[in-house]
């Protein structure tokens, strides 16, 4: 049966998902979707979740890709970021409620406020994020981490963005360049960089890297941006002056999925994949049953530690899950659009586009992670692609600039993180900002970050 008006064709067909668009038609599409995005919610007022759906269509559709095609990159996207992310934002939410309701954060936070002064509140707060970021996912970190975050700035009178923005940036430089964090681990197996040196070179890269895009920066954004901590997100719904956990007990319950995860790390490295402690470690070392289990002890250290009963524990728990659904859903809709974005072949134009110039071997792997990133919004997928490229030039190169190599892409897998980003998402409702004030606060620390993480990995490679 022929279908002369195409009708059919734009419907979708079994056969692929990906269209044949040219290269000016596939940036186009980006572009519009992208654009389509932001004057929805800046303008219209279009709730995000509503907004990202319209712009993954718009995006299908521009690039002629079938609808049901689209339909299924988006819905494909959503899925898998709420079957990752999603599951450990709600187990991560249940763990900060207790934390919070416990008075263990509350401890934690006057143990840092008491000890630090009011001027560095930043630099200490930079500090955590590095240290929980270190083996930890970001959005992990992150949900674990805001009720801290917001329970000093609230004690100090600073802003969340004076607190906050310092911890974003040890968390995210820790995200994009140290493994084992899936993006450095994936780059590190395509270049077939060593791992010991790469984790060496990216903590000595990270460091001043988190100095700059975290407190330096933060003077700068916090003039700019001003979120004062009035959300009731985070309080505590029940007395926390009286009966507490003790503070090294809930430091210890705090670092025990970090230090589960860390134990699967050296797992990978160390132990024969045949052997029953690498399946054990590789079992409680994932991410989520990590986090499944701190939430478990949290309820009997915290919790049950601080004179909850088993209803109060309940009910606990139970308030944690409504205010995070709606982050939930937002964030995977950036999941979604992202997915569309990559199904399209955008990111393959751009690797292929910058293949083909004449810079030096570490600055194209910075810029080509820096382009993928920007049309795709996920850091993991700029830095495999990005590294697939690169492959044909590591030929003859030493093992430090190999591992150099790895973190310059690493470094451009983080640059200015915005609507098609989940994490854009993730950090906009978390701190209760605009748009606007999420470009003009995270995203710009995250291009900062990268643009210094650039730097630093050209200055060291004067000396490797």
């Amino acid at each position: 049966m022929s279908d002369p008006t195409g009708l059919f064709g734009l419907l979708g067909t079994q056969e692929a998902i990906t269209p044949a668009a040219g290269t000016a038609q596939l940036v186009t599409a980006a572009l519009v979707g992208i654009a389509l995005i932001v004057v929805l919610i800046v303008w219209l007022k279009v709730h995000p979740f509503l907004a990202l759906t319209l712009g993954s269509l718009a995006v299908g559709a521009v690039a002629t890709m079938p609808l049901a095609d689209t339909l299924e990159s988006f819905t494909a996207g959503v899925g898998t970021t709420v079957a990752g992310v999603g599951v450990l934002i709600a187990l991560g939410a249940m763990f900060g409620k207790i934390l919070a309701d416990s008075g263990g954060a509350d401890q934690i936070v006057d143990t840092i406020v008491g000890r630090s002064s009011k001027r560095m509140l930043p630099w200490a707060m930079a500090g955590i994020g590095a240290i929980i970021g270190l083996p930890m996912f970001f959005e992990i970190g992150l949900v674990l981490l805001m009720p801290v975050i917001y329970l000093v700035a609230k004690r100090s009178g600073l802003s969340l963005i004076a607190v906050g923005l310092p911890t974003l940036a040890g968390l995210s430089a820790m995200h994009g360049f140290v493994p084992p964090h899936p993006g450095p681990l994936a780059a590190i197996d395509v270049l077939s960089a060593d791992v010991g040196i790469t984790l060496g070179l990216g903590i000595l890269v990270a460091i001043p890297t988190i100095v700059v895009a975290g407190p330096l920066f933060t003077m700068a954004a916090n003039r700019w941006v001003d979120i004062p901590a009035d959300s009731a997100a985070f309080e505590a719904s029940r007395d926390t002056e009286g009966r507490r956990p003790s503070f090294w007990v809930t430091l210890a319950t705090v670092l025990l999925p970090v230090v589960l995860m860390m134990a699967k790390a050296v797992a990978d490295l160390l132990l024969d994949e045949d052997t029953a402690p690498y399946a054990f470690m590789d079992f409680v070392g994932e991410p989520l049953v990590a986090l499944l289990l701190a939430v478990i002890v949290a309820m009997f250290t915290l919790g049950v530690g601080s004179g909850m009963g088993r209803d109060e524990l309940s009910s606990t728990i139970s308030t944690s899950l409504p205010p995070i659904a709606g982050i939930i859903l937002i964030v995977g809709a950036g999941g979604g659009f992202k997915q569309v974005l990559i199904d399209t072949g955008i990111g393959e134009v751009i690797a292929d586009f910058v293949t083909d110039s004449g810079v030096s071997v570490v600055l194209v792997a910075w810029l080509v992670a820096v382009l993928i990133r920007l049309a795709t919004g996920s850091a993991t997928v700029a830095t495999i692609t990005a590294a697939g490229i690169m492959v044909p030039l590591t030929e003859g190169m030493a093992q430090g600039e190999v591992s150099l190599l790895v973190l310059a892409i690493g470094a451009g897998s983080v640059f200015f993180s915005h609507v098609n980003d989940a994490g854009f998402w993730l950090i906009k409702e978390y701190f209760g900002m605009s748009v606007g004030q999420t470009i003009k606060s995270w995203s710009l620390m995250e291009t900062v970050l990268s643009v210094s993480g650039l730097v630093f990995v050209l200055l060291m490679h004067l000396v490797v």
